[in-house]
């Protein structure tokens, strides 16, 4: 009998543990199953472990404005604004720019500020530090090609294939010596092969333009890039550079409205009087463009002119820019510019009827129609470099004349043996 009963309260005690065990065992494997919390990265921190306002900055609203609300002090912004001058300043905060305040989920006062000036690069203030670091976004860079055929401008040919605009600008600029975009025609043809880039699979722009091609009248242009310690810009088939003395035009995506006349009637005057200079029409504000290297030797108002920069780029030629709607800052007698610079505003400043720059050419003191000069070479590119040029010339020669018109395709792989800029 005593027996019976050991056996029977050792199996009672074997059944509790393992029931027990299996209890236990069971637990465990439904916490296996259970979904970890997943983390929210962005700007570097785990954002589940703030709270987070996300906005826009409005207009006329100051740094000040936004974090005052979120218990930071006038001292602690002054100080942030100080000690990020030479980070990104506050200053150059922009109105429908996105922002974003971190505090901690037991605070109220905010611990971060982040700026967002474009989609490649983001500034984090500190406000606990007072200390601010911008930091650059990791860039994918794609290689691709476009084609296509001019319908009206370049500009709108490309908006029609829904090709960006800097693709535009970027080929412009590098046959803009070669290729007078004021007169090219329905029917011309051109090609790129080019990079785009990327942003955690967002597209944000467009990246270095590798190779170009335009036909215009039936005249081909190419436009290759090469790149190494002595060189870097685009040259042509035979390795002379695209980039020329002078500019074909001082402003971008304009058209000619009157030329080089000597007997033009004159809108406001309303008499037959000399036009000793070419009219770019473009909208108000556009830039204008020093068309040389040189010095400024007036940057001034007459009734006339309006406001008007002159430059003299050496003793035989000089440029002046007229009906400006302002001068660009720092113009003045003395200063050096560069080709390309930003001179000024388009504008209709002095006699004009409507925005343009009227742009006049001087050659040994008289005034001339440049479109009809045959303006100074630069120098060529070395003999002995251009063995290793043209390496290059025919790899990317060989994609451009691969390139199909009206297509835009992904390129994949890069060919690692065409030499491109970085």
């Amino acid at each position: 009998m005593r027996y019976g009963i050991l056996m029977t309260l050792a199996l009672l005690f074997f059944i509790s543990i393992s029931s027990s065990t299996w209890k236990r065992d069971i637990h465990i494997d439904h916490l296996n199953e259970l979904p970890l919390p997943t983390k929210n990265l962005k700007f570097g921190f785990n954002l589940n472990d703030f709270h987070v306002t996300q906005a826009e900055i409005e207009s006329n609203q100051f740094l000040a404005d936004i974090l005052i609300p979120h218990k930071v002090s006038y001292q602690a912004v002054a100080e942030i604004a100080e000690n990020a001058k030479s980070v990104f300043s506050v200053r150059a905060l922009r109105a429908g720019k996105s922002y974003y305040i971190l505090n901690a989920d037991t605070s109220d006062q905010a611990d971060y500020f982040i700026y967002e000036p474009n989609a490649i690069s983001y500034v984090v203030y500190d406000l606990r530090t007072r200390k601010a670091q911008l930091v650059e976004r990791e860039i994918t860079r794609v290689l691709k090609t476009a084609s296509g055929t001019i319908t009206s401008s370049l500009w709108q040919t490309m908006m029609n294939q829904n090709l960006d605009y800097e693709l535009a600008a970027k080929l412009e600029d590098a046959l803009a010596w070669s290729v007078d975009f004021h007169h090219i025609q329905k029917g011309d043809l051109f090609k790129a092969y080019y990079e785009e880039l990327y942003v955690d699979d967002n597209r944000v722009g467009v990246g270095d333009l590798h190779a170009a091609y335009f036909r215009n009248s039936n005249n081909d242009y190419y436009a290759l890039r090469y790149a190494n310690e002595k060189y870097d810009g685009f040259y042509d088939l035979e390795g002379r550079p695209m980039k020329k003395v002078f500019l074909k035009s001082p402003v971008k995506y304009s058209r000619i409205s009157s030329r080089y006349n000597l007997s033009r009637f004159h809108p406001v005057l309303r008499r037959v009087k000399a036009h000793l200079g070419t009219d770019y029409a473009a909208p108000y504000g556009t830039p204008i463009y020093a068309v040389a290297n040189g010095v400024v030797t007036k940057a001034s108002y007459t009734k006339g002119n309006g406001n008007y920069v002159k430059i003299r780029h050496d003793k035989t030629y000089e440029t002046q820019y007229l009906h400006m709607q302002k001068i660009a800052t720092g113009m003045s007698p003395g200063i050096q510019v560069k080709q390309g610079q930003v001179i000024g505003y388009v504008g209709s400043t002095g006699l004009a009827t409507g925005p343009h720059v009227c742009f006049r050419f001087w050659k040994n003191g008289k005034q001339v129609n440049h479109l009809a000069l045959n303006l100074p070479e630069p120098e060529p590119m070395a003999q002995e470099e251009l063995p290793h040029y043209f390496v290059v010339r025919d790899k990317l020669k060989e994609v451009l004349d691969g390139i199909q018109f009206h297509e835009v395709e992904e390129i994949i792989p890069v060919p690692e043996e065409v030499e491109v800029a970085p």
